[in-house]
């Protein structure tokens, strides 16, 4: 049997990004896998561009990736209360992709944060913006890494014992989902 292939997707750009350590995490946790990350260094979303030129190939390779996968793992930084724009455009593009390849794909949603609620209210309104994309989001447990910056070792590795718990309950969920 193949190895499962998970996808992830960091909301933030940065080359020592908590939520790309996160996913990591996520990918570690999760176990015998496949997996790859997302470049989200899109244009921003202008329908003028997509009327002219279509949408762009590295809008496509993400799209085709997150359908190519067994299962996705997002996680996002909270900038002014929600997500960060990265990740709100980098939705927007693929959903001008043709067909849904979220649609039934298992995801788990997680955050991290510099504020003490550890991007709460970010990961909350990214669920709401995945509704019409009708992947099945993992319900729990949720993930809110708190005062990120220090919140993981210097191999990246998540330090606390309640948070490597729940991250290793949350991936076995996920591996469950994926169809044998």
């Amino acid at each position: 049997m193949a190895k499962p292939k998970l996808f992830g997707i960091s909301g933030s750009l940065r080359a020592d990004s908590c939520n790309s350590k996160l996913i990591r995490e996520a990918a570690r946790l999760f176990g015998d896998c496949s997996f790859a990350e997302a470049d989200l260094r899109f244009s921003l979303y202008d329908g003028d561009e997509e009327a002219a030129s279509g949408v762009p190939e590295n809008v496509k390779a993400v799209e085709r990736q997150i359908a190519e996968a067994d299962a996705v793992v997002i996680s996002t930084t909270e900038y002014n209360k929600g997500p960060s724009g990265v990740l709100k455009n980098a939705l927007d593009w693929i959903s001008r992709c043709e067909g849904n390849c979220w649609a039934g794909k298992p995801v788990a949603v997680m955050s991290a944060a510099a504020g003490r609620a550890g991007g709460e209210r970010a990961q909350l309104i990214l669920r709401s913006f995945m509704v019409p994309f009708r992947p099945r989001i993992l319900q729990g447990p949720e993930i809110h890494v708190a005062n990120c910056s220090n919140a993981f070792d210097e191999q990246g590795q998540l330090k606390g014992e309640i948070y490597v718990k729940e991250l290793g309950q949350l991936m076995q969920q996920l591996r469950a989902e994926i169809p044998a």
